[in-house]
């Protein structure tokens, strides 16, 4: 998935979603959208120089990254 990303983005992503699973139930409202919780969710990353989708699954504690986009 990180194929074609400098290492230092691939490294913020990770750091990102480790922080993100250690959230549990947070992780199902941070980021967009934000009128609701749960679902398909995206976060920037790198002030705004890029997203992240992703599925967060608080009761197995893990987080699905489903694409990342980087504008670099």
């Amino acid at each position: 998935m990180t194929e074609g990303l400098s290492t230092g983005v691939a490294a913020e992503v990770e750091r990102l979603t480790t922080e993100l699973a250690a959230l549990g139930e947070g992780s199902v409202r941070i980021g967009r959208p934000t009128d609701r919780e749960g679902g398909p969710r995206e976060f920037d990353i790198l002030g705004g120089r890029g997203f992240i989708s992703f599925l967060p699954v608080p009761r197995h504690e893990c987080v699905y990254v489903c694409d990342i986009t980087f504008y670099g």
